[in-house]
């Protein structure tokens, strides 16, 4: 706390003034570019790996960058939360994309592939059902080889939950596009999934030029 306490400080006395316009503008509306899905782990920073500002990203954040997934009806089977940020996101605030964002060394994820059963945390234990059918691809051998386990299950995650997103009927009649991201801790990497190769690739030039190139279709 003594951290954020003095960074509020700072904030006051060398940013805010720069900020000034910026926040005036927000506080008449927000306007953000996408709906953010991503894990709560405190190594995980959009604004840093992405240099966004402020409204740039309407963000969800929870264990594991989970969505329960939409019944027949098109609505959650399970979670009120990520569903009403999946409403607002889309039919009030309009946004066009919607990324679902994994990482490296993710704890939901090791626990997940050490047994879901063993986790002694009743509400974390019960959220991570929401993954079952990613571990059940690992198992199958999907997934990029080359990756540790843990990592492979977290990326393969990340595509599960976007067939979960699919499932809702805002996404169905909204049909934003949806983005798989993956973040590398160690490397500050962030990796997207590349549907022509069938793997996450880093966004350099090259790969970043064909991601904007699908968004403007």
């Amino acid at each position: 706390m003594r951290k954020l306490v003095q960074g509020i400080v700072d904030f006051r006395r060398k940013r805010r003034p720069d900020y000034a316009e910026t926040f005036s503008r927000l506080a008449l509306r927000q306007k953000p570019d996408a709906l953010y899905i991503s894990c709560s782990d405190s190594r995980v920073q959009a604004n840093v790996f992405a240099s966004t500002e402020p409204g740039d990203l309407f963000v969800v954040r929870n264990p594991g960058n989970l969505v329960s997934p939409a019944g027949p009806d098109g609505r959650s089977v399970a979670d009120e939360s990520e569903a009403a940020a999946i409403e607002f996101g889309l039919d009030v605030l309009e946004v066009r994309d919607i990324i679902v964002c994994g990482h490296s060394g993710c704890g939901v994820m090791a626990a997940l592939e050490h047994g879901r059963e063993n986790v002694r945390w009743p509400h974390l234990r019960s959220w991570m059902r929401h993954a079952d059918a990613a571990l059940e691809r690992l198992r199958r051998g999907e997934g990029d080889q080359e990756r540790l386990p843990q990592d492979r299950l977290s990326q393969l995650n990340v595509l599960l939950q976007l067939e979960h997103l699919r499932s809702y009927e805002p996404v169905k009649r909204r049909a934003p596009t949806l983005h798989a991201w993956w973040f590398e801790i160690g490397a500050a990497e962030v990796h997207a999934w590349d549907p022509g190769a069938g793997a996450f690739r880093a966004i350099d030039d090259d790969h970043a030029a064909r991601i904007l190139q699908r968004i403007a279709r």
